[in-house]
């Protein structure tokens, strides 16, 4: 278990606002795995695909989960889906889709495009915090993931 402490969790979320709440909720959950951000789809291919350019940036290519908004500026949240989910070198990492759509074709899609999970943003705060708490429990401390 010690191990999953020190996995990387990406975030892709482009408002700066609900990226500081998923923040400050999983600092106060005692999350202790390195949070990475990309705000739209174009920086997430770069920073998956990039070369090693320094000691630390192979952490970064290695997301032990991803936590995906569907509506991003530019390649949007189901192209990234897509093309990780399509890719040999990331099929095998969660995607979990985070965002604000609850249209059932939306949800139909993304588990059609091997989405792991969908996750419908709560506009209450407390059901935010339990579903980031239910993100947290599994994702980051129950599941295990292959080697």
């Amino acid at each position: 278990m010690t191990r999953k402490l020190h996995e990387p969790l990406l975030i892709v979320e482009d408002s700066n606002e609900d990226f500081r709440i998923l923040q400050r909720l999983m600092r106060r959950m005692a999350v202790q795995n390195p949070i990475y951000r990309c705000t739209n789809g174009d920086e997430v291919l770069d920073l998956l695909y990039k070369e090693g350019s320094n000691e630390n940036s192979h952490v970064a290519l290695r997301p032990s989960v991803i936590l995906l908004d569907l509506n991003l500026p530019g390649i949007d949240g189901r192209d990234i889906l897509e093309r990780l989910k399509q890719d040999r070198s990331f099929r095998e990492i969660p995607i979990v889709v985070f965002t604000t759509s609850a249209n059932p074709r939306d949800i139909e899609l993304c588990y059609q495009k091997g989405a792991n999970g969908y996750l419908v943003k709560p506009m209450d705060a407390q059901e935010l915090q339990k579903t980031i708490q239910a993100f947290v429990d599994y994702w980051l401390e129950a599941n295990t993931p292959p080697a």
